[in-house]
This record gives structure tokens, sequence and C-alpha cells, in this order.
């Protein structure tokens, strides 16, 4: 007598779910089984259909992995522009409202930011061509800091990698693959960042920064990673004089996030990771939001 009010409420639901039940459960068409059951096996289908409904995480839950940008945002030392922001117009109107409204002015390549494959192969993805499928999707957060954050010249090598990958049981196919070297720390100072002073060419073999082997990269494009990261200035390492692990990934089309932060709270971790550039037509690069959230 306690099912009564609630098959009452149901009965509309389980009228269009008959038909359902007609295919996915057969002994529900044969007239000898009581109209009750028909009804209490369609209210167990209903319940088990609820109950594939997926929970999207917690908004308190994602890590933002993006540095502000501001007149303190780093760029690569050969980069004559930075970062500017300048007002249009900034205070009360004749109207007498408050009104503000700003122009900025910045190169492709500084801050936190995606290099598209074009960057470093011709006729290859820009930034507008990337696919979403390509920059949201499961994640994994690599910590290799116990090896790269001492050794400002450390170089991610393919045996890193399937070391890491066996020893954590993860499969990277399909998955965003950022990296923790723990030079996220050195942001505040740029000098200690860049490995250098200095500005211009000048400035270039002087770079000292972790970054990613031409193996490495290699291992990566094979095992069908669709985007890597690191939070470094760079995919190649400082002292790179030739950039393989940006043409190796870019020549397979995969898309690198450059200058993350706060990859030390999810290292070694599974997560959902959302990174998306502002689409600028026929970029070489772009300014990056990314965040994540363990799953």
């Amino acid at each position: 007598m306690i099912l009564l009010p609630i098959t009452y409420y149901l009965l509309p639901i389980t009228y269009y779910l008959l038909p359902i039940t007609y295919y996915l459960l057969p002994i529900t068409y044969y007239p000898i089984i009581p109209m009750k059951k028909t009804y209490a096996l369609s209210l167990s289908l209903l319940i088990l259909l609820s109950c594939q409904s997926t929970s999207f995480p917690d908004e308190e839950s994602w890590i933002d992995l993006t540095h502000s940008l501001d007149q303190h945002t780093i760029y690569w030392p050969t980069e004559p522009g930075t970062f500017h922001l300048d007002p249009v117009y900034e205070g009360e109107t004749e109207g007498g409202y408050y009104y503000s409204a700003y122009k900025f002015c910045m190169p492709e390549h500084g801050g936190t930011h995606m290099d598209a494959p074009v960057h470093f192969a011709e006729g290859n993805k820009s930034v507008d061509q990337i696919e979403i499928k390509q920059l949201i999707g499961e994640g994994i957060v690599v910590d290799l800091s116990d090896k790269a954050h001492n050794n400002p010249d450390y170089l991610i090598s393919e045996k890193d990698l399937e070391e890491w990958f066996k020893k954590e049981k993860v499969n990277p196919t399909g998955k965003i693959i950022l990296f923790y070297t723990g030079h996220e720390s050195k942001w505040s100072d740029r000098a200690d960042y860049l490995g250098t002073p200095l500005k211009g060419e000048e400035a270039v073999p002087n770079l000292h920064f972790p970054g990613l082997s031409e193996k490495g990269a290699l291992w990566l494009v094979n095992v069908g990673a669709k985007a890597v990261g690191l939070d470094t200035p760079s995919i190649d390492y400082g002292q790179s004089k030739d950039f393989m692990a940006h043409r190796v990934l870019f020549a397979a089309n995969i898309p690198a996030f450059e200058n993350l932060t706060n990859l030390k709270k999810i290292a070694d971790q599974k997560v959902y990771v959302i990174a998306l550039p502002s689409k600028i037509g026929g970029g070489s690069g772009a300014p990056l939001r990314v965040i994540a959230t363990p799953i």
C-alpha cells in the first residue's frame, strides 16, 4: 500500500517506459505477468536510468594553472614587447555612473600561453584551428620535481616517462600530459626563472630551465598524447639550440602549454583539464586560461 502514492505519480512515466521495457525486459510482453509487476519493472528501470547521470566536479575543486597578465609577466628575452594595459576611460561619466574600459597590447608568447603547431611546423594548425576536444579532457600531472627542481638544465627523458607511467599504471593515450618540475616557484624573480637577467639575443645562450628532450617528445607522440604542458618558459629546456621538442610535437599537431603554475597542488594526480586560448586567427600562440581538477 505504501507504493500506491508513488506509482500514482509514476504512471505517466511508466506509460512511456513500457515500450522500452518491452525490448529490454521481454518478460513484460506476456499478458500472464500481472500489470503491477510491469509497473514494478518499469520503476526499477527508471531508477537504473537515473543512476547513469554523471556529476560535474564541484566548483571549489578547480585549480587555476594560470599566471595573471600584468606588468610582471615574463616573456621570451628576445621579445621587445611586454604586456601593456592602458585606460581608454576610467571614472565617473556625465550620467553620474562609474565606467571603465581599457586596451591591452602583448606578444603571443609570454605568461601562461599556448604554442600552436604552426609555431614550428609550417602549414600545421594555428591557434584558431585547434579543435576544442584537444584542449579539454582527462589529464595527468607528472611530478618530476625531485629530479628537475635543483637542476635548471634538466631534460625530461624517454626513460623518465616510461618509468613514471609504469609505476603509476596510467595510460597516457588521449590524455593531456602536464609536467611539474618545481620551476613554477621561481616565477616571481625573472632572472631566476629564465636563468639570466639579460635581454635580447645575448640572453639566449644563458637561459637555464628544465624542459622536454627530443626522445621524450617523440615518446609522447607515439603514445598519442593530445596536448603537453609544463611549468617552465618553454617546452624545450633553456640550453636548447634546435628546439627539437617543439618540432617533434608540432609536426604531430600537438599543442604545448607553457608557464603553467599551481601544478604542485595536483602533482602525480589524474585530473580533468580545460585549457582555452584566445582564438587568434592564424596565431602561432595565444594567452591561455587553464584550469584543472582532480578526478
